[in-house]
């Protein structure tokens, strides 16, 4: 059966415990590895513009020794002159995977339903599970013991950053993990269930949280992240959005409120001055660079995985 990468929720526990163990691999020895994916080619396809993952994936494949097949969507006729689930079957019959980028949730589904390669989500507006992968990573490079790591999260909790990074956390065993956000932008309900169902099934029982009070929401905490306030296709409702987090940024203070050797995590690109301070994202407890390294080697232990069959 063909396996894909569509939500966190595609990975189980220990399957995630082993791409996390493999990226670190591969990062330790970056360029000494083999190159098992020689041959192989992988199609991207970017329906919104990026840095980390353009890169990241590019690299990735060819650092594992694919040939990428960058597709932009002047470039394709996906979902216009012809039906997603004809270009899945075409681009099955070409490349060995598909990494998309993309906005609805269900694009990448009928993609996916369609294709008989390996279809990965480089984002959707719902979730990001590559996203979410690197952030436990560098959790893992932080934290020899990860049940003891309370993970807050302050701002957009009904985002796609948001919504991987509960499920994944309790996939990883986190103490807790505490969203706090205001009125009407908690996460989505179904994400949340989720997470506290997988949080059950876990020796180490994670603790879901969310909390309005972005106070109560730091104090203790190993590990502070946030996200940008206004993504791609939110420009229209930045005075709005702006006014509802202006109580939620990442601040000095409340980097100092949390547990003594905190560290601060950002997905990028950041606006500092809105969801974080300069001096937060720019000082020692910054991860950020690290987060956005790790990008690329879980990138390529998820294609070795999921391209090159490693189990």
């Amino acid at each position: 059966m063909t396996r894909h990468l569509l939500s966190s929720d595609d990975l189980s526990s220990e399957e995630q415990a082993s791409v996390i163990r493999r990226a670190l691999e591969l990062k330790a020895g970056r360029h000494d590895h083999p190159r098992p994916l020689t041959g192989r080619s992988v199609a991207m396809i970017f329906e919104k513009p990026s840095t980390r993952t353009r890169v990241s994936f590019e690299v990735a494949a060819v650092e594992m020794g694919a040939h990428p097949v960058l597709l932009r969507m002047d470039e394709v006729q996906l979902g216009r002159g012809e039906s997603v689930s004809d270009t899945a079957r075409v681009l099955s019959r070409f490349v060995d995977a598909i990494v998309i980028r993309t906005y609805a949730q269900e694009r990448l589904t009928e993609l996916a339903s369609a294709a008989s390669i390996p279809v990965i989500n480089a984002l959707s507006d719902f979730e990001h599970p590559c996203q979410a992968l690197a952030d436990v990573m560098t959790v893992t490079e932080r934290f020899s013991v990860p049940s003891s790591v309370r993970v807050c999260y302050l701002g957009d909790g009904n985002n796609n950053v948001c919504h991987s990074l509960l499920l994944a956390g309790a996939k990883a065993g986190w103490a807790a993990v505490t969203v706090a956000s205001p009125e009407g932008y908690q996460p989505n309900p179904l994400v949340v269930d989720r997470a506290q169902e997988i949080a059950g099934g876990n020796k180490a029982r994670t603790r879901i949280d969310l909390v309005a009070d972005p106070d109560e929401a730091v104090r203790g905490a190993h590990v502070l992240y946030t996200d940008v306030w206004v993504s791609m296709g939110e420009e229209a409702q930045r005075g709005t959005r702006l006014q509802a987090f202006r109580d939620y940024a990442l601040t000095r203070r409340r980097l100092e409120d949390a547990s003594p050797g905190a560290i601060v995590m950002h997905c990028l690109p950041a606006h500092r001055g809105e969801e974080i301070e300069a001096s937060v994202i720019d000082g020692a407890a910054s991860v950020v660079w690290d987060q956005a390294e790790n990008r690329l080697h879980t990138a390529k232990a998820v294609l070795e995985w999921l391209v090159g069959g490693r189990s």
